[in-house]
């Protein structure tokens, strides 16, 4: 089940870390996980230098992924790097440090806790259930979306850094009817 992570551009409350009261990039976040398609795991131990190597956000990252040790690309899009660049910004972020930290202090990364926390504080205050909503739907999002409006399941397998195509299948909860549907759509 996917979101639409841009119907809330507001900032958030008690569980952020102080530079999100004072700037937009409440959002970094919620975009980042959407774009880069990573899990929780990996989107809190990120660090400033894999998205923004030269202190500017990149167009393009590559990170290796925690569960399965491949490395991963992925696209930031613009409304992204705006964040990311005002976010480094407001945070005095530097190469080597984690892009969010925690309670735990700045040279610890958020908790995958902490995370979940405040993904259910965001979805919540949009109007969701955050019961039907987690971390792992921001990792759904946009692959949901590509498979739906390109069919491309091979695409989407190397997006989510897969191994096995049939795991991509079963991720994307793909059935007969789904595929057939596709099939119909092409003609030889």
């Amino acid at each position: 089940m996917g979101l639409n992570p841009r119907s809330d551009q507001s900032t958030f409350g008690r569980s952020e870390p102080d530079c999100w009261s004072r700037a937009e990039p409440a959002i970094l976040p919620f975009n980042l996980a959407i774009d880069s398609k990573l899990r929780g795991c990996d989107v809190v131990v990120l660090k400033v230098e894999d998205v923004a190597p030269n202190g500017y956000a990149i167009d393009r990252a590559t990170v290796r992924q925690k569960k399965t040790g491949r490395p991963v690309k992925f696209e930031l899009t613009d409304q992204t790097r705006q964040a990311v660049d005002d976010y480094l910004k407001a945070a005095h972020k530097k190469p080597g440090e984690f892009l969010f930290t925690g309670r735990r202090g700045m040279g610890q990364c958020m908790t995958t806790r902490q995370y979940a926390r405040l993904i259910g504080e965001w979805i919540a205050s949009i109007g969701l259930d955050p019961k039907l909503f987690g971390t792992h739907s921001l990792r759904r999002t946009k692959a949901t979306l590509i498979y739906r409006r390109t069919g491309n399941l091979r695409a989407v397998q190397l997006l989510l850094g897969h191994t096995k195509i049939e795991s991509t299948v079963r991720y994307l909860g793909i059935e007969v009817d789904d595929a057939l549907a596709i099939a119909e759509q092409v003609e030889v």
